[in-house]
């Protein structure tokens, strides 16, 4: 049996009012929303942007959104987690400073933020779950107490994942530190120190204190055992001196749809997903740096099954493109590990009928 994705197409020549009424449109006659009860408590999940970032979600359409479960008796918050590496977004006072920077607030989408702050023990929990790689996965309390999930993804390329989507947004955007850790951990760059201009970008970026510049010539240095595997460093250093072999992203994959299994555990008919190809970049929304876009904008997606809804996500982008332009922005990544461990491990399936609205 194939699953529904809902989709309406959306250009760059569409005016903010007008994808607005596309997306209430959407909603209105897919019934995704209908997950949604009166009196639940809902996790609207989202990714808000690393500072100087514009890729993601437009704060208006998270809005459309937004009011729209309200209206259904939710009681509604956007929600993230915070980040591995060190940035606008590693703590729960500075993440929700940057999501009102970047025009989250409540006048703007009609609900409140909420970030968990995995510091505090109350605001975790740890899901045995017993799958390939994770055994035990660690997530913010918020996104499995929550009564339903609405999962609101901006699809765009990534340089680990090939790209991300829904399961990217649910496995690795619910975990908590630790559990992105768990996710990242088999990264560590290598070093080529004759490329090294001594700039101390790394150094200073490095959220563990693994890089050090040694030596009369200060030529960089990595201490593995202290290394998360993050990739904070690569982001900043311009001359190649730190590089991660990505060909390792089969894993990470793997892993992180197994993070996604952990979230929807408990979410049976209770969750819906909706994936944004629109302002579609070749890193994902935590690259604050420039992120050129590799593919126009092509339109809305909605399902209740994550696996069908990244499927058909990317079969459209690169089928309004003529080519794969996710393996063309990053030739060692296959994206479609991700899709394929998630359909073995039962978070949807990749077979889907897509409904025009």
């Amino acid at each position: 049996m194939k699953s529904k994705v809902y989709f309406v197409p959306v250009s760059k020549a569409d005016s903010g009012e007008i994808v607005k009424k596309k997306l209430k449109t959407l909603l209105e006659k897919s019934g995704v929303l209908g997950v949604v009860e009166r009196g639940d408590k809902v996790a609207a999940k989202i990714h808000f942007g690393e500072e100087g970032n514009t890729g993601y979600v437009d704060p208006e359409l998270a809005g459309v959104i937004c009011r729209a479960a309200v209206e259904k008796g939710g009681e509604v918050y956007l929600a993230d987690t915070n980040v591995l590496y060190k940035g606008s977004r590693t703590v729960t006072a500075d993440h929700i400073k940057l999501a009102l920077k970047h025009g989250f607030s409540k006048n703007a989408t009609g609900v409140d933020i909420f970030i968990p702050d995995d510091t505090k023990k109350e605001e975790t929990l740890e899901i045995a779950i017993g799958q390939k790689y994770i055994r035990t996965a660690k997530v913010g309390r918020f996104f499995i107490d929550c009564d339903s999930l609405v999962t609101i993804s901006h699809f765009k390329g990534h340089m680990l994942t090939g790209f991300g989507g829904a399961i990217k947004n649910l496995g690795m955007g619910c975990a908590t530190r630790q559990g992105k850790l768990a996710q990242h951990n088999n990264l560590a760059p290598a070093v080529y120190p004759d490329n090294c201009v001594a700039c101390g970008a790394c150094v200073a970026i490095c959220p563990v204190n693994a890089l050090t510049l040694k030596g009369d010539n200060a030529k960089i240095s990595l201490d593995a055992k202290k290394c998360i595997g993050c990739a904070n460093c690569v982001g900043v250093c311009s001359t190649f001196s730190l590089f991660v072999d990505f060909t390792a992203g089969s894993a990470v994959q793997e892993k992180m749809a197994e993070y996604a299994f952990a979230v929807l555990r408990n979410k049976k008919k209770k969750a819906v997903f909706i994936n944004f190809a629109m302002k579609i970049n070749k890193e994902c929304d935590c690259w604050g740096g420039e992120n050129p876009g590799i593919a126009p904008d092509v339109g809305i997606f909605a399902s209740l099954d994550p696996v069908a809804i990244d499927k058909a996500s990317y079969d459209i982008v690169n089928r309004v493109c003529k080519k794969n332009v996710f393996r063309s922005a990053h030739p060692d990544q296959d994206g479609t590990i991700q899709i394929t461990h998630a359909e073995k491990i039962g978070l949807g399936r990749q077979e889907y009928d897509l409904v025009e609205v």
